[in-house]
């Protein structure tokens, strides 16, 4: 019979480390949310991939903005990265 730990292995170590990740992305999307509420929108998290690739969803007014997309790689991306290491990119879902 394995062990604890091998029974807890690189599965549930990934799912705790996905979990964490997706918290830590959250706190910061609710720091940057407020910015994007005033102009009428909001971003909602999507996914966040093993890959460290974040996708979002801007709704609201940012939805159909031409600006979003430097809103989400000049803004939320820039942010993201600076606080959470482990992000590679943000992309719209």
């Amino acid at each position: 019979m394995p062990d604890s730990e091998e029974m807890d292995g690189p599965s549930t170590s990934g799912l705790w480390r996905q979990r964490h990740m997706r918290e830590k992305v959250e706190q910061v999307l609710d720091e940057v949310r407020p910015a994007l509420v005033t102009d009428g929108g909001d971003i909602e998290l999507v996914d966040v991939g093993d890959d460290g690739i974040v996708k979002v969803k801007l709704t609201g007014s940012c939805a159909g903005c031409p600006m979003s997309q430097l809103t989400l790689k000049l803004h939320v991306e820039r942010i993201l990265k600076e606080r959470i290491p482990e992000v590679v990119a943000v992309e719209s879902a």
